[in-house]
């Protein structure tokens, strides 16, 4: 079993077994979007606190594939269960940084960066990079992964499209 599926399956055992059941199966079916949905509502409906950890480890896998603003809004809604942390989900708080400047060697000049997970132990934050389209939005798809310094204008570390669970793994490594 891969370390997605073991996270997977810890996250669906927040739910009632039935439910809960109902998340796995939608991972081994290659349903993972409406499996997260349904977690999603299966922790509201069920008003099961949960740590800001997992509300990140949350908005990381809506990220991956592809559910994340769908899901933010009501993923922000979860009851909290006051657990310390060491991360928290910043999304949607209205702030962008207008345009990066450049991080490890790679110009993101004319990127908007969008501040997603917070370390609340260090200000460093895990930022999305968009581009910002023609009518003025930010694209749907994110161009790199970015931790910054406290000042939220400084790289620290690049990542790619498409690794949003390595760069939160390397937020969570600089937590400790």
């Amino acid at each position: 079993m891969t370390d997605d599926a073991v996270s997977w399956n810890r996250l669906a055992a927040l739910l009632p077994e039935t439910e809960a059941q109902e998340v796995k199966d939608c991972w081994a079916i290659g349903e993972q979007e409406a499996g997260l949905g349904l977690l999603v509502s299966g922790i509201l409906g069920h008003q099961v606190p949960i740590s800001e950890t997992v509300k990140a480890q949350i908005s990381v896998l809506a990220e991956t594939w592809g559910e994340r603003e769908t899901l933010t809004r009501r993923l922000l809604q979860c009851r909290d269960d006051d657990t310390p942390s060491f991360v928290r989900l910043i999304e949607d708080d209205g702030s962008t940084v207008p345009e990066a400047a450049e991080g490890d060697g790679q110009d993101l000049a004319g990127l908007a960066l969008v501040p997603w997970i917070s370390c609340t132990r260090s200000g460093r934050a895990l930022m999305r990079t968009h581009v910002r389209e023609s009518w003025g939005g930010l694209s749907y798809l994110a161009r790199h992964y970015v931790i910054t310094a406290p000042d939220r204008a400084t790289v620290l570390e690049l990542f790619p499209a498409g690794s949003a669970g390595p760069a939160f793994a390397a937020l969570m490594r600089m937590a400790r």
